[in-house]
């Protein structure tokens, strides 16, 4: 089967192919098919987000289309910034805005439990589509460590790797992240 990734996010689509590499006889990005898609993400969840995603993109092509939605859940923040994490500090927000923002709402807060959470979506061409699932727990620093991976990454400390994600390398990262354990979960329901 082939595989186009519903995403812009070079990182992420790195990420993804480096996790299924060996799974389907080929993986395309967007840019690989010249296909232009940026759907508004506006469900509440991140399933609804990642079906939004991949239905935007599957109007383009003729071939299986995976989507996925993710983000930081923070104890203390009721959950949040969950869905709004790629825009926490707002709509075109950058990683370095959004990691200050977070660190601003955490001042003077001792419980920094947090959890990363991925929901991907393999939508087929006939429309009916498979969901994996995954999260990894940690907690968020006081200051970033670290200069590798993403996002919230050189903030979120995973307990099982006992650094951050930034001082991860990636092949450490995909072993644990959320996004590795979300397509594991996809494979097995293949």
């Amino acid at each position: 089967m082939e595989l186009v990734i519903a995403s812009n996010n070079k990182n992420k689509v790195r990420e993804i192919r480096e996790i299924l590499q060996g799974k389907f006889e080929a993986i395309y990005s967007l840019s690989d098919l010249g296909i232009h898609s940026d759907a508004e993400e506006t469900a509440s969840d991140f399933l609804g987000n990642a079906l939004i995603k991949a239905r935007s993109v599957a109007a383009f092509t003729d071939k299986a289309v995976l989507a996925d939605d993710s983000g930081l859940a923070v104890d203390v923040l009721c959950g949040a910034p969950g869905v709004f994490s790629a825009r926490y500090a707002g709509e075109h927000a950058t990683d370095d805005q959004n990691n200050e923002l977070l660190l601003k709402k955490l001042a003077g807060k001792e419980d920094r439990n947090a959890k990363f959470i991925a929901t991907v979506v393999l939508l087929y061409p006939n429309g009916t589509y498979v969901v994996g699932e995954g999260s990894v727990e940690g907690a968020i620093l006081e200051e970033k460590k670290g200069k590798s991976g993403f996002g919230y990454d050189p903030l979120f400390y995973s307990y099982e790797l006992k650094k951050t994600f930034g001082e991860a390398t990636e092949e450490e990262k995909n072993g644990v992240s959320h996004r590795a354990r979300a397509l594991e979960n996809l494979l097995t329901k293949l």
